[in-house]
């Protein structure tokens, strides 16, 4: 079990919310959309956290927050997508990570269904479509181990986000 550190004077360090975005944004991670649908209504919202779990059988994570409407429709319906963004689908992050009229269109996303019946983004880099295996508690999110069912993608650079913005990657063999 992992404890907290301890000062010297046995006090626990209390860690806000401020420096734990701060210290994490320091880590670059990959934009994802995870979808669903509440029965034709197409669902999304913007994840960074997401990976790989295991080879075999193939199974992946996200964290998905608890009082995100998506949230409870996915687990009814026992399935999902991941769509993998590539850097030029920067405003798809960014509608699907808001809470506009936008969003609720499903930002307009032209999409089609592989295997469970979820979205996935027709121009997505990668998706990953998946049947919910397990779910665990992660404090306001819960963690959700999907078993992959189908999956596919293109070729492309993927969309980074870092230090609260969205870098670019730039190929080595571009100088």
């Amino acid at each position: 079990m992992i404890t907290p550190r301890q000062r010297e004077d046995d006090e626990t360090m209390e860690v806000s919310q401020a420096d734990f975005r701060k210290v994490l944004g320091r880590f670059a991670t990959g934009v994802t959309v995870v979808t669903t649908c509440d029965g034709e209504h197409r669902l999304g919202i913007t994840v960074n956290a997401f990976s790989s779990v295991s080879l075999d059988p193939p199974l992946i994570l996200v964290c998905i927050e608890k009082t995100s409407y998506l949230h409870q429709v996915m687990l009814r319906n026992g399935f999902f997508a991941v769509n993998v963004l590539g850097e030029d689908q920067l405003d798809l992050s960014k509608c699907f990570a808001g809470h506009s009229t936008a969003r609720r269109n499903f930002c307009d996303a032209p999409s089609h269904s592989a295997a469970t019946g979820a979205p996935v983004l027709d121009h997505s880099l990668g998706w990953i479509d998946c049947r919910i295996v397990n779910v665990f508690p992660g404090g306001d999110h819960s963690i959700v181990v999907g078993h992959v069912e189908a999956l596919g993608g293109g070729e492309g650079r993927p969309l980074l986000y870092h230090r609260g913005k969205y870098p670019k990657v730039k190929d080595p063999s571009e100088g």
